[in-house]
């Protein structure tokens, strides 16, 4: 009984060690600590005692708890009850699919894996109300974010981590970037559900080396290699 964060980061989102030990509604300073105080008084409301945020729930100075954290990220975001993927870039519901939440590279990983998802404006309003409690089974919502994904609706609402149709994962995260050129390869780890050691610092073409060479080798499936035109 969880709810799980879903954003951009911004500048200076706070970290494990400017939040342990404190009460963050006492907290003052950057936008990120303001995301994270109503990210928390949401999950209240809604009768939540525990809120996930990667950007403070992780030990980044820890790096077997980094490596442990992404090899677990899938699983967190599909066992949470309810992801809220907040769009600091939208201030209407008409300009959904605009966001850069949808050109992020992890993000695409907490679209899949989460059951439960409501999306929530700048303005912490909802992007559209749901019957459901879910903007993965509204019909409206699912049509938009089949447009800014390329995901089809069935792999929306209900996904399985694994190597069915490697290549059209693989093409699914083509147009989305990370801030560190390594999280490409990292944050398709869950989608794929293949354990591989992270290694920040390898080149780019290093971690997505190894991760197609374990696609390869577990699925058969060579024309995830047979690309044409420009590098994705």
């Amino acid at each position: 009984q969880y709810t799980t964060l879903s954003h951009r980061w911004g500048i200076r989102e706070p970290l494990l060690r400017d939040i342990e030990g404190e009460v963050i509604y006492d907290l003052e300073g950057t936008d990120g600590l303001a995301k994270l105080q109503q990210f928390c008084l949401f999950s209240l409301r809604h009768n939540f005692s525990w809120a996930w945020s990667d950007t403070c729930c992780i030990d980044k100075d820890s790096s077997a708890e980094l490596q442990e954290a992404i090899g677990s990220m899938f699983s967190w975001y599909h066992r949470s009850s309810l992801t809220i993927a907040y769009l600091s870039d939208v201030s209407d519901a008409g300009s959904l699919a605009n966001s850069v939440w949808f050109k992020r590279g992890w993000t695409l990983q907490e679209l899949l894996a989460s059951r439960t998802l409501l999306f929530y404006m700048q303005d912490w309003s909802l992007v559209m109300p749901s019957e459901a409690g879910n903007h993965k089974m509204d019909p409206t919502i699912l049509e938009e974010l089949q447009k800014a994904t390329g995901v089809a609706a069935r792999h929306l609402r209900d996904f399985s981590p694994g190597m069915e149709d490697a290549r059209s994962r693989l093409r699914w995260a083509s147009g989305r970037c990370t801030t560190r050129p390594e999280d490409i390869a990292y944050s398709l780890f869950g989608i794929f559900k293949v354990h591989l050691p992270v290694f920040y610092g390898e080149s780019v073409q290093d971690a997505l080396g190894r991760l197609l060479a374990e696609i390869v080798s577990q699925s058969g499936d060579i024309s995830v290699l047979d690309w044409v035109g420009d590098a994705s």
